[in-house]
């Protein structure tokens, strides 16, 4: 599967006014039940999973966190988005002592654990590019970004 099929409008969020992680947690799995990709336990298996596993990435001028749950918990594969108007503090993946104002959030739902590394591969080849990000960052709502994330994926060579 092509990480751009995960993608959908319904379920990506832009300027999104957030506190906390765990806000942005809340509305992204609202997002992604309501529109029945998710369990009801997918909530509670990213909130455990990233205590124990933090997801934030230091990059460059933006910095990403990518949570992601066990398969038991997703009903159908996606990637939930949420661009962030103002940074949430994630911990750092490299070193979980160290926070991170993470300004986009991949909330990754696969039902296939054997598919998780492909797509984290994937995955993170796109948000190594600044460009990328940076039209992400600046998407008017979900449809700009799925063309963002299409044109990156067709034409920036991850397919």
């Amino acid at each position: 599967m092509k990480i751009s099929e995960l993608f959908h409008k319904e379920i990506i969020v832009t300027n999104l006014e957030a506190e906390n992680r765990e806000e942005v947690f809340r509305v992204l799995y609202k997002k992604l039940l309501d529109n029945g990709y998710v369990k009801e336990s997918f909530l509670e298996g990213i909130i455990k999973r990233e205590n124990t596993f933090p997801t934030g990435l230091l990059l460059n001028n933006y910095n990403v966190a990518i949570p992601h749950t066990d398969a038991e918990h997703v009903l159908k594969p996606a990637i939930a988005v949420a661009t962030l108007s103002k940074p949430v503090i994630f911990k750092n993946m490299a070193n979980p002592q160290e926070d991170v104002n993470v300004n986009i959030v991949f909330m990754i739902a696969l039902n296939e654990s054997h598919s998780q590394v492909e797509m984290l591969q994937q995955l993170v080849e796109l948000i190594q590019n600044e460009n990328f990000l940076n039209s992400i960052l600046n998407a008017k709502g979900g449809d700009e970004v799925i063309e963002t994330i299409k044109n990156y994926v067709v034409f920036g060579k991850i397919v």
